[in-house]
């Protein structure tokens, strides 16, 4: 029988090769996280799938779907997790490598309630890391992430007889083919195709020629695990930068960015300028809103605030609720409330039918821009940006904070914004109107400018983003005068990821 877990153990050392190390900030809000090595061992991933294996069962499921993403032991530590739910007595059925939404695609394809897919989607080299669900189409959360986690650190896993794995074939072409089936262009259009060398390089520039794309350019798409480059981040600006020149070089009237488990998905122009995902969001709710009457849209709140005061969406009827940011969150929100679909800041895109079935998927994402321009042949997509009320809304800035300090000081920040509001504070000499605390802290200023303050749900970091409605500048004095100043007070709190 397994040991349980300990956190304690070292590489290089007798205990480590017999016991499972797992350290127990891995488990996120809504997946898993480890670095693989000093947070994490091969048969800490065992005990992890021996969890998860128990936990489906509790769940009255035993048919589970895994997939692995490419990275150089990314393999090795689906083999683990697998032997784990084998000895479960789960039913594995291995799709190889994947990306996350052909995990998900595989649920119903292969018709298995249950998904592991192995992945640390853009976090650097040296990090791994599980997305898992258990009622497709969505993903865990905070309560199943609970119990897993209280299962596998307490060693309460149950081992079972007949468990079994497969590998599956076919499953890469199937995806292939049901992504590509989501547009069908009449419009020539001229993509940048860019993958940063992660795993949706051997998937989507088949797809986007299948969808009736006249020029797909492809960018970094070899396979390549170091990430020569940059990160595979659509959010990250290096990636946004190099998609830029690439559309100026090419000519190309969009770039179409994927991050390194394909679930996500980013965008540039044909003037080589990037357009956050949340207003890619706006954008595709206008659009869609006007075949959709009365649709109803969720949005997380990084996202712009335009969707609230939009007068094209107002027009079509269109609803928008503003939730927690993260995959599960929003994906759980718009099954729940039936929505649409559902946008996150990150470039997560969450489509229901008929346009999707209801999970992040970069490439379904990329199909409804396509055929949004497809729409509307005498516009760029250029002018369908310049055609929204202006904004300035900032990058995604992530200062570092240890994970077992990052929520209190979200919770300290949260309590100082609230009692600032409370007695008639201002920020850069306007008056605070609203204080949305659903995810850390959105606060809200007479003119709709906002400022947000929340915790990294996957990484040891804070997120920080800022919008303005009367300037770059004044965006940027939100930042520099307002937030960074308040949370530089705070020790725990530590060096950017970027700033602007």
């Amino acid at each position: 029988m397994l040991p349980a877990p300990r956190a304690d153990l070292v590489a290089n050392t007798f205990d480590y090769e017999n016991a499972p190390l797992v350290k127990a900030t891995g488990f996120r809000e809504y997946d898993a996280r480890w670095l693989f090595g000093p947070e994490i061992n091969l048969l800490g991933v065992q005990a992890l799938g021996l969890g998860l294996g128990t936990l489906i069962h509790e769940m009255g499921q035993t048919r589970i779907v895994v997939g692995h993403d490419f990275r150089s032991y990314s393999l090795s530590i689906k083999q683990a997790l697998t032997i784990g739910l084998v000895a479960a007595g789960c039913e594995v059925l291995d799709i190889g490598l994947s990306v996350s939404p052909m995990a998900y695609f595989a649920q119903f394809d292969l018709d298995a309630p249950c998904v592991a897919m192995v992945t640390a989607s853009h976090n650097e080299n040296g990090w791994t890391g599980v997305k898992m669900g258990a009622q497709r189409p969505l993903t865990f959360g905070p309560d199943e992430m609970g119990r897993l986690k209280e299962i596998v650190l307490g060693g309460k896993w149950a081992q079972r007889p007949g468990g079994s794995v497969a590998h599956i074939g076919g499953v890469a072409e199937r995806y292939i083919a049901d992504a590509a089936s989501r547009a069908s262009l009449s419009r020539r259009l001229k993509v940048i195709a860019a993958c940063g060398n992660g795993t949706a390089g051997a998937f989507a520039p088949q797809a986007l020629r299948r969808m009736g794309v006249a020029e797909v350019v492809e960018m970094d798409c070899d396979l390549d695990w170091t990430f020569p480059k940059y990160n595979p981040n659509p959010e990250d600006h290096h990636m946004l930068s190099e998609m830029a020149k690439a559309v100026r070089e090419h000519g190309a009237d969009v770039a179409l960015g994927f991050d390194g488990d394909g679930d996500r998905c980013g965008v540039v122009d044909d003037e080589g300028e990037e357009i956050f995902a949340d207003k890619i969001g706006l954008m595709l709710a206008r659009d869609l809103s006007a075949l959709h009457k009365d649709a109803t849209f969720i949005v997380d709140v990084k996202s712009t605030g335009l969707f609230a005061t939009d007068p094209v969406l107002k027009a079509n009827g269109a609803k928008t609720v503003y939730w927690k940011t993260g995959h599960s969150y929003i994906k759980r929100k718009t099954a729940e409330l039936g929505a649409l679909a559902g946008f996150e800041k990150s470039g997560h895109f969450f489509m229901n039918p008929p346009i999707g079935r209801g999970y992040d998927d970069g490439l379904v994402a990329a199909a409804a821009i396509l055929s949004m321009l497809d729409r509307n042949p005498d516009k760029k997509l250029s002018d369908l940006k310049k055609a929204l009320p202006v904004a300035w809304t900032s990058l995604t800035m992530s200062p570092h904070c240890a994970d077992e300090e990052k929520y209190g000081v979200v919770d300290d920040v949260v309590a100082e914004y609230s009692a600032f509001a409370k007695a008639g504070g201002t920020i850069l000499g306007r008056r605070i109107v609203d204080v949305i605390t659903v995810n850390g802290v959105r606060v809200a200023l007479e003119d709709g400018s906002w400022v947000l303050v929340r915790a990294s749900s996957n990484k040891p970091e804070i997120v920080v983003v800022v919008e303005s409605t009367r300037s770059e500048d004044d965006m940027r004095a939100l930042f520099r005068e307002e937030v960074k100043p308040r949370l530089a007070k705070r020790p725990q709190v530590g060096k950017y990821n970027q700033e602007i």
